[in-house]
């Protein structure tokens, strides 16, 4: 496993991370035995990080994780946490909190499921429009000096946002999206990162599987997966963006690469500060994540995919529209 730092002040991790998400109901019903040998594969393959919030699933995904890394292996793992997006008994979204007291609650709750004493990146996951970004990354400093955390990170907010945390405590990375159909970080936020050497996690590199090769229409209309409400999912858009999906194939296929594995050497090839995040529920789907790093894109390779995929040319925008009025990244 190739590894890498995250950011002049991070900790040293692999070259990819696993992203937990998916195990705990966000994209319908997961299987709990595949889940915990699923992320024991990825510490055997020497994925180190392994990023969780604690509202996936109401703090399932946390307590998943613990069970996973009891016997000793909790040394193997670099734990990344968001916190603070608040949720109502139903699921629905309602809120984010990023005030210091319940900046350190949550944590409190975050070392109990996780049955750790310290946790390795905390972050939260979105910006409080009501609390200034100083305060919320103030009261986690707070807990790095407690030695309840070992480094911070962001996610999801602008470049004004980034500079703004920075001048309070060293920030470790930057988890946002980020793949071939969702690239606005490129713009601001990237140049912003690399210029206060802040390192990108990326997550969606395979924009939820719809460019992974693997889905099919319609595919996500189950109890429980949030992508049948996403924009990219309807309609239309999902048609259109499949058809970017198998050019995308062919151009892969061409190359003895999966449709996956050619979208996430990308997100790699676009600098050895991005750790791609594989959002991977099953032993087979995180094998063939990981075997994208045998492939080294040519500058004629990354021409060839990026003219299946061009710019922009996704269906729809990557949350619903509720959603993204509250992202500060795309402020």
């Amino acid at each position: 496993m190739q590894t890498m730092k995250l950011g002049k002040t991070g900790p040293e991790a692999s070259r990819f991370g696993l992203g937990c998400m998916g195990m705990s109901g966000m994209y319908g019903p997961s299987d709990r035995s595949e889940s915990l040998a699923t992320i024991d594969a990825a510490l055997e393959a020497g994925v180190t990080l392994l990023d969780t919030g604690d509202f996936y699933g109401m703090g399932h995904n946390e307590m998943l994780l613990g069970e996973a890394l009891k016997g000793g292996k909790r040394d193997k793992a670099l734990l990344s946490v968001k916190f603070g997006a608040q949720r109502d008994p139903g699921g629905n979204w309602i809120g984010f909190d990023g005030r210091p007291s319940a900046v350190k609650t949550s944590l409190s709750y975050t070392l109990q499921r996780l049955g750790t004493d310290y946790i390795d990146i905390y972050r939260p996951a979105r910006l409080d429009p009501n609390v200034p970004i100083e305060d919320t990354i103030g009261a986690v400093a707070e807990m790095v000096k407690a030695g309840y955390v070992r480094h911070i990170g962001l996610s999801e907010v602008g470049a004004e946002t980034i500079r703004r945390a920075a001048a309070v405590h060293p920030i470790a990375d930057l988890q946002i999206e980020y793949s071939l159909v969702s690239r606005t970080l490129e713009d601001k936020i990237l140049p912003v990162c690399r210029e206060l050497g802040i390192a990108i996690t990326a997550y969606g590199v395979l924009s939820r599987g719809l460019i992974s090769g693997h889905w099919r229409p319609a595919q996500g209309n189950v109890a429980g997966d949030f992508r049948s409400h996403g924009p990219r999912f309807q309609g239309d858009n999902e048609a259109r963006n499949l058809a970017l999906a198998e050019a995308l194939g062919k151009v892969a296929a061409a190359k003895g690469m999966t449709t996956a594995q050619a979208a996430i050497a990308w997100v790699m090839a676009q600098g050895d500060d991005i750790m791609p995040l594989i959002g991977a529920r099953r032993r087979d789907r995180l094998a063939e994540a990981l075997g994208s790093a045998a492939f080294t894109l040519t500058a004629a390779d990354l021409a060839d995919i990026e003219a299946a995929v061009p710019k922009g040319s996704a269906a729809g925008s990557r949350y619903a529209e509720a959603q993204m009025a509250h992202l500060d990244s795309e402020k």
